[in-house]
């Protein structure tokens, strides 16, 4: 199930333990650009956390981006946690973001598990983008 960003209040799911209007908000709901490699990819969190596909989409460099990047919608994100980075800062034109998002699903099947990412970060017309896995 999706929320609508605009009314999305509280702590941001990326794990920062700020509010979502001054964490990953702005970038989602705004369309604003992330200033580095790991607020884009926990802002890409953060929108599979809520169900914003279109975040996903704009963000996801168009080179390796599939034609679906809509989340599945019986999967809920549950947790981040950032595990390391490497370059990916305001100045940069790369950056690495290694991180582990866990996830469940619903009864009757009450799957849980996580997904484990070394995720390369580029700059696209002075944006942060999605590259993929490393």
């Amino acid at each position: 199930m999706s929320i609508p960003t605009g009314r999305h209040t509280g702590t941001c799911p990326c794990g920062t333990g700020r509010p979502y209007a001054v964490c990953c908000g702005p970038y989602v709901s705004d369309g604003l650009p992330a200033p580095t490699a790991e607020a884009l990819m926990r802002s890409r969190y953060t929108a599979y956390a809520l169900g914003v596909d279109d975040h996903v989409f704009r963000t996801w460099h168009p080179r390796t981006r599939p034609g679906d990047t809509r989340a599945d919608p019986s999967v809920r994100w549950v947790g981040l946690d950032v595990l390391d980075v490497s370059g990916g800062a305001e100045d940069d034109e790369e950056g690495f973001v290694e991180f582990r998002a866990r996830w469940s699903t619903p009864a009757p099947d009450g799957q849980q598990g996580e997904q484990r990412e070394r995720s390369r970060f580029v700059r696209r017309a002075g944006r942060w983008v999605y590259l993929g896995p490393t």
